[in-house]
């Protein structure tokens, strides 16, 4: 059921402005034989939608149909056969979207053979890469507190999916990095199993190696040098409080060339039959009052942290692209207390001009903070 709940009667100018210079939109959504929808469309008619409903029900599955749309896959799980209804073969996702004034038909497909397809207007993209960043877009989800709590990998990835939305440069090194170094694994592990070991092979395995590790090292550093500080303050601005908190990027190609740190880790390489240095061990660090932040810090001080990265990465996409990403909220009020919610939905629905979508359990609660900060929105009901 879909209610549109028209805003106060007299709207903040602000607001108003901000709505029209929205340039990127979704103006609905229809799913087929997706997770737990058989069939179903949507509408949006406003920048502010709020999806209410039961745990389970399908709010988050609504969110992964626009998250596909927008990077060809699933935010929550890797595999596309695992997005096809239980019992049902293949699915389709049909999205009606307007990108500066003009209006765009994107639709994927999974077909039953396990291909999948995706296309814009009905033309196909004959490489999946080249539709990362057309439709830029930024999520929050509980699991992404992950990026804070758990092991590098997690920042990485974050850094990686906001770097190729507007850098296609880095996304195709990114590519090309992950598969030399799959295919240096690979010889690596086969040295343990055979006598004669091809160094020569591994030599022109090397060099591969190197030059996209370097393209990615010189443009992490180089953003990162001015993207911190920007999470840094806007840590500060959610919290309310001021707080010792420091953040920087640690990489081992900070203190050696990536061709001295492969040639100085070989023989280390071939004992562990992997490749223990360069770009896929960097890492971005949190210290709070001195001392490592996830050992430390609060639930309340994790999320404001984790909001803080992702808001950051909304200005650099707004930036970087010359209008506002797509924002998907998925059940981010839990565990928070009131003021934090008020100043992160002050953040993504009045200073922010792009289009939000936030599911909750509790309609009331959404209901009533979405009145507090006077947003006109739409409320979907599941």
């Amino acid at each position: 059921m879909q209610e549109s709940i028209p805003g106060f009667s007299k709207k903040p100018v602000s607001t108003i402005f901000l709505y029209l210079a929205a340039v990127l939109k979704v103006s609905s959504i229809s799913l087929t034989q997706f997770k737990n929808y058989q069939f179903e469309s949507f509408d949006f008619s406003e920048r502010v939608i709020g999806i209410c409903g039961k745990n389970g029900i399908g709010k988050t599955n609504l969110l992964d149909a626009l998250h596909y749309l927008c990077f060809t896959k699933s935010y929550f799980t890797r595999s596309d056969t695992l997005c096809v209804k239980h019992g049902q073969e293949g699915f389709r996702i049909d999205g009606s979207f307007v990108l500066n004034d003009k209006k765009e038909k994107v639709v994927c497909i999974l077909r039953e053979t396990g291909k999948k397809e995706l296309s814009i207007n009905d033309e196909l993209y004959n490489k999946f890469s080249k539709h990362i960043g057309h439709y830029p877009c930024v999520i929050i989800a509980p699991d992404d507190i992950q990026i804070i709590t758990d092991g590098s990998e997690e920042r990485r990835k974050f850094i990686d999916t906001l770097l190729s939305q507007f850098d296609a440069e880095y996304l195709q090194s990114l590519i090309l990095y992950t598969k030399v170094l799959q295919q240096r694994n690979s010889l690596l592990k086969s040295f343990a199993e055979n006598t004669n070991k091809d160094f020569g092979l591994l030599d022109i395995l090397d060099s591969q190696l190197v030059k996209p590790g370097e393209i990615i090292f010189d443009k992490r550093k180089e953003f990162l040098v001015s993207f911190l500080p920007v999470a840094k303050q806007l840590y500060t601005t959610i919290a309310k409080q001021y707080e010792s908190i420091n953040l920087y990027y640690e990489s081992e190609l900070l203190n050696l060339s990536f061709a001295e740190l492969i040639k100085l880790n070989r023989n280390k390489d071939c004992t562990l039959q992997r490749t223990t240095a360069g770009i896929h061990r960097d890492d971005i660090e949190f210290e709070l009052n001195g001392e490592a932040f996830k050992n430390i810090a609060s639930q309340g001080q994790r999320k404001s942290l984790l909001f803080a990265l992702k808001l950051a990465e909304m200005e650099v996409l707004k930036k970087e692209k010359g209008f506002a990403p797509l924002l998907l909220l998925d059940d981010v009020f839990e565990k928070l207390d009131e003021e934090r919610i008020s100043n992160l939905l002050q953040k993504v629905c009045i200073e922010n001009e792009g289009q939000v979508f936030i599911t909750d359990t509790n309609k009331e609660r959404l209901t009533q903070h979405l009145q507090q900060i006077n947003v006109s929105h739409q409320l979907i009901e599941l």
